[in-house]
């Protein structure tokens, strides 16, 4: 009888560990060729360390993480032809966080799929897309954001700049695509909403990656006595615009949105860019703990800057939520994620389970020579890294949403 009750409690253990030994594996869905890739290539090395921490350290109460590539190549067709490839797998997880065209036709067929497939539903979760209607008017059950939309960003930059007080006229200039239009459109809405007395005295949306010269922008903002920009510009339509700025003397600062993005550090650094500061959710100089735990390995590792920090907080999320529901079924896991509160890389954040958006503190930095001090990490080992100039706690920045939730019965 003894002997039978060992049995019996023996097996019944072996069937909880292997209950909890599955794998839960996670599409990754970006440009993994192209372009793109090596941003994508970042994207990718900062969720396999964040699964790395996740397996190594049992977030997961006992289920391991993997992540499978699937080369979306930027486009909404091929990121369709790849979402089908891991469902025909079983997957039930999929992460896509590079370029919101593609993350609006994977939302929209997330929701199709769930819909015709009661049982076998499956979760996005979104690291970096900013656009705001994702988590607005087009809001999903199915649908997780990690990083702060664009307007957030726009309400916290127009919050701190009514604060500093030194800025009186601001010049907005940007690419003339989702971003860029929202960002141009946010930034004269808050100001408008605060009653600000900040004036506009500029607003250029130029062609995508297409303007080889921006000193007739230049010009133009010279002449307008604006003493801020404002832009969105990424890649080389950062780049040339602040080189022809410093080239024409300009001496307005520029606030950005993704001057903190992959190649532009290093290309600020060679070029002498100096009076650049960044809107975004965290500063590897304010926290020493996790830049000798995660930035410098990662670097030393990788030979490039770990800034991904909404990857790194998704995976976080993820686990605990597999976790707190003792489940990997995504209707549980969703459920589980509602609401829920982390400490992160940056700090407490929340998902609200109104519109499942991500509520985080903001940092507005500035691009500053390392001194050893307030900046010991230099980005893209430039010599510059970056200064916070003003840290905006989670709770001061207000997320107002249109999100009308429908969730499964």
């Amino acid at each position: 009888m003894f002997k039978s009750l060992l049995s019996l409690a023996a097996a019944s253990a072996f069937a909880c560990s292997a209950a909890h030994a599955e794998t839960v594996r996670i599409a990754y869905i970006d440009p993994l060729t192209g372009p793109a890739a090596s941003i994508t290539d970042n994207s990718l090395r900062s969720l396999q360390m964040a699964v790395n921490a996740a397996n190594e350290n049992n977030w997961a109460n006992g289920r391991k993480l993997e992540i499978i590539p699937l080369d979306g190549k930027g486009s909404p067709q091929e990121s369709l032809l790849q979402f089908k490839s891991a469902t025909d797998k079983g997957i039930r997880i999929i992460i896509q966080n590079l370029g919101s065209n593609v993350g609006l036709a994977l939302q929209e067929a997330v929701n199709r799929y769930n819909e015709r497939n009661p049982g076998k539903e499956v979760l996005y979760l979104d690291p970096s897309n900013l656009t705001p209607e994702m988590t607005n008017e087009k809001c999903s059950f199915w649908y997780f954001r990690f990083d702060s939309h664009v307007l957030l960003k726009t309400q916290a930059l127009v919050s701190h700049l009514i604060r500093d007080g030194s800025v009186k006229k601001v010049y907005l200039i940007n690419q003339n695509y989702a971003t860029g239009q929202q960002v141009s459109a946010g930034v004269k809405a808050e100001l408008k909403r605060r009653n600000s007395n900040i004036e506009v005295v500029g607003d250029d949306l130029h062609p995508m990656l297409q303007v080889k010269d921006f000193s007739p922008y230049v010009a133009k903002i010279k002449a307008s006595g604006a003493d801020a920009v404002i832009t969105a510009n990424w890649s080389l339509d950062f780049t040339l615009l602040a080189k022809a700025a410093k080239d024409a003397s300009l001496k307005a600062p520029f606030y950005t949105f993704n001057a903190g993005s992959q190649g532009i550090p290093a290309a600020m650094g060679a070029a002498g860019i100096e009076d650049v500061r960044l809107i975004t959710w965290w500063n590897p100089n304010e926290d020493q703990a996790t830049l000798e735990k995660i930035v410098l390995p990662f670097r030393q590792q990788h030979g490039d800057d770990f800034n991904a920090v909404p990857s790194y907080s998704t995976i976080q999320f993820l686990a605990n939520a597999i976790k707190v529901s003792d489940s990997t079924n995504p209707v549980k896991i969703a459920q589980a994620l509602e609401g829920m509160h982390l400490k992160a890389l940056n700090g407490e954040v929340e998902m609200r389970r109104a519109d499942h958006q991500l509520a985080q503190p903001m940092y507005v930095t500035k691009w500053t020579r390392v001194d050893g001090k307030e900046v010991r990490y230099d980005s893209e080992k430039s010599g510059f890294g970056w200064k916070t100039v003003q840290k905006i706690a989670m709770q001061d920045v207000p997320i107002d949403t249109t999100c009308k939730m429908k969730r499964p019965v």
